[in-house]
């Protein structure tokens, strides 16, 4: 069978043959033991409803084995034998250009060069899918290659519920992950609903299609590293960074310290994840001795280098060694996927891959017990760091929450309202007031042709338009404007891409708005092929989030998820493409709500109008509720929205003088 023919035929009516386990790739841990005899039934009965009735004798004791064997119903035996890759647009079957260009994104989404457990359908952060088993997967490509465009694909936390007569302006897909009742999203609650096959964790771009490998947030750790280095008041260039995690996201590490220009350690247990990497050009050297890392280092800051270096082995090694040797950090932060401490997003020190994998299966407490003395004893190495002058950051993935609640020493001594922790998210003194406030996030694109030549000619549109918005831009936002084209100018030669022709710039509405324009205009005259719109969630209004992308919200709204929710809504009715929405994220199931998009550029006048209409409202919903919580940089962004469009009329907050309230 062709491509083509093995899409459109979805489920198979004839059983293939089973397919042994691939030891070669990086595979997720098995999930902890958790259900009931009765709800292991009830597990295989959902996971035998793909399926003909003929084969569910052969099936059963399959899937028996499996969910006993890694907790979890994947089917390995339907997964595709074609490569799994973002082909070009025109190599997928179908009748609607837009649904293609969603199959192209999810077979993104689970390349093997960009997910973190290909087999699994986990794309990054330890447990973050994009589907939760096989016959999934090949069920959604089968309803995209049949569906038109008066059709919308609702798909259930990796169910696809089905086609539903919509119309032309209607998103095709609208995708929900792990939307529990609030009372049910505690992390034992996925490890259960997740087993029976009726939930699963989308993460924030795995489960929404939209992840383009770690390049996805090089940029944006490439800025924050940059801001660390100039709230410090230094140069990054023979200074030291360290942080955690080579994994998914956190890959990208190193790949933005050598950009910002800076001596980057960054530690990582797994073997395989440290090869991906450094096979990759993502991290130039591996040292898994400490002593020797030592060296190096201290060689790397007498002679100014820029380098990245991967430590194989434990950070909390790294921590205690530098401060037994009188190794200076400048920046710390850690970025192991602590919103997942029991099932693999954090491997505590004293134990190897394989000893915490098989405790944190067959027996979870006492791993449990391990993770929290972990965490204590490198938040008291971070600690000894810092009373040198180091300037620590957690880096959104609930560092500080997580050891917090190990009790480790990491709060204020004289708390506020939303300054609780000793050491603030980097959203609140980086991120947030110098990008988010102002309306700059991570806007991406993806070359549907799958051309690199595509690539290089976006790249030189959006450099272009930038350099023109500049010279009108207010001083507030010209430090911004200026690493953006710094950053456009070099991402060919950083060599960025791992999977899809992708981009990703941090731009304003103002910016995203003409590159996308721009964009159209191109595709119109033939000098482009079709390009897809989206962005990280980890943005200006996509999502609630109270200890990341909210984190410097104080006027105590911060644990609210009203404007996530205004997004998605938002964007589904103004022209995307796609919409999602999800509970979890970066920062852990029920810590988060977050939504995103997806829009396809064709060169049409419709696709103008609704780039227009939505990425106004993608980005100035957020500006707004900033705003309102008071946020200086916000209210100037949001006025002059205001100024740039007559029927945007925002409520702003009235500022009450402080002095009022000495003797209150």
């Amino acid at each position: 069978m062709t491509f083509k023919e093995q899409i459109k035929q979805g489920i198979p009516s004839v059983l293939p043959s089973k397919k042994e386990y691939d030891t070669t790739i990086n595979h997720a841990p098995k999930r902890k033991e958790i259900l009931t005899k009765e709800e292991k039934q009830l597990a295989l009965r959902n996971a035998l409803r793909y399926f003909d009735k003929k084969h569910h004798e052969e099936l059963l004791p399959e899937f028996s084995e499996e969910l006993e064997k890694y907790g979890r119903i994947y089917m390995y035996r339907f997964r595709p034998d074609y490569k799994m890759k973002a082909r070009g647009i025109e190599e997928y079957p179908g009748k609607s250009t837009q649904a293609k260009s969603i199959m192209l994104m999810i077979q993104n989404n689970l390349d093997y060069a960009v997910a973190q457990h290909p087999h699994e359908l986990i794309t990054y952060g330890g447990n973050g899918g994009v589907f939760q088993n096989w016959a999934q997967y090949l069920l959604t490509m089968q309803y995209l290659s049949e569906m038109t465009d008066e059709q919308t694909l609702v798909m259930y936390s990796g169910h696809p519920m089905g086609l539903f007569p919509s119309n032309k302006n209607a998103p095709r897909v609208v995708v929900t992950n792990g939307m529990m009742i609030p009372n049910y999203s505690q992390p034992d609650d996925w490890e259960k609903f997740n087993a029976l096959g009726v939930t699963q964790y989308g993460q924030m771009t795995a489960g929404s299609y939209m992840y383009i490998g770690p390049q996805g947030i090089v940029h944006g750790t490439t800025i924050t590293v940059l801001n660390g280095f100039r709230k410090i008041g230094k140069s990054p260039k023979g200074n030291v960074f360290v942080t955690a995690g080579l994994g998914g996201m956190s890959g990208a590490q190193p790949k933005a310290g050598n950009i910002a220009g800076c001596i980057t350690v960054c530690a990582e247990v797994n073997e395989k994840a440290v090869h991906t990497r450094h096979s990759q050009g993502w991290v130039d050297e591996v040292i898994s001795d400490a002593d020797l890392l030592v060296e190096r280092v201290q060689k790397a800051k007498e002679n100014k280098e820029v380098v990245s270096i991967a430590y194989l082995g434990n950070v909390v090694e790294v921590w205690e060694k530098f401060d037994e040797a009188n190794v200076y950090v400048d920046l710390g932060s850690d970025q192991t996927s602590l919103h997942n401490p029991w099932a693999g997003g954090y491997y505590p020190i004293g134990l190897s891959l394989e000893e915490a994998n098989d405790m944190m299966a067959n027996n979870p407490e006492e791993f449990k017990v391990k993770v929290q003395e972990s965490l204590r004893r490198q938040a008291e190495a971070i600690n000894k760091h810092t009373a040198k002058g180091t300037y620590f950051f957690d880096y959104g993935n609930a560092f500080l929450l997580e050891s917090s609640r190990a009790g480790a020493e990491v709060m204020n001594e004289n708390p506020t309202l939303g300054r609780e922790f000793k050491y603030p998210s980097y959203v609140q003194d980086i991120m947030g007031p110098m990008c988010f406030d102002y309306g700059f996030g991570p806007f991406r694109w993806v070359c549907a042709s799958g051309k690199p030549e595509d690539l290089a000619k976006t790249d030189q549109i959006a450099c272009e338009v930038l350099e023109e918005i500049m010279k009108d831009s207010p001083k507030e936002i010209q430090q911004q404007m200026a690493d953006n084209i710094q950053w456009i100018k070099g991402a060919q030669e950083n060599k960025l891409v791992v999977g899809s022709q992708a981009r990703i710039l941090y731009a304003d509405a103002e910016g995203r708005i003409k590159i996308a324009k721009a964009f159209n205009k191109a595709i119109k005259k033939g000098k482009i092929g079709p390009v897809v719109l989206g962005r990280d969630h980890h943005d200006v209004s996509g999502t609630d989030s109270p200890y990341r992308e909210t984190s410097n919200i104080y006027d105590g709204s911060r644990f609210t998820a009203d404007m996530a929710i205004h997004n998605v809504i938002g964007d589904s009715f103004r022209g995307a493409t796609w919409v999602s929405i999800h509970n979890g994220g970066g920062v852990g199931w029920g810590e988060v709500i977050n939504g995103g998009f997806g829009m396809l550029l064709d060169g049409t006048k419709g696709a103008s109008k609704r780039l227009k209409s939505m990425l106004f409202w993608d980005v100035n919903n957020g500006i707004a509720r900033r705003s309102w919580a008071r946020n200086e940089e916000a209210v100037f962004a949001i006025k002059r929205a205001m100024q740039a469009e007559n029927k945007l009329k925002v409520t702003l907050p009235n500022l009450v003088d402080d002095s009022l309230f000495n003797n209150f």
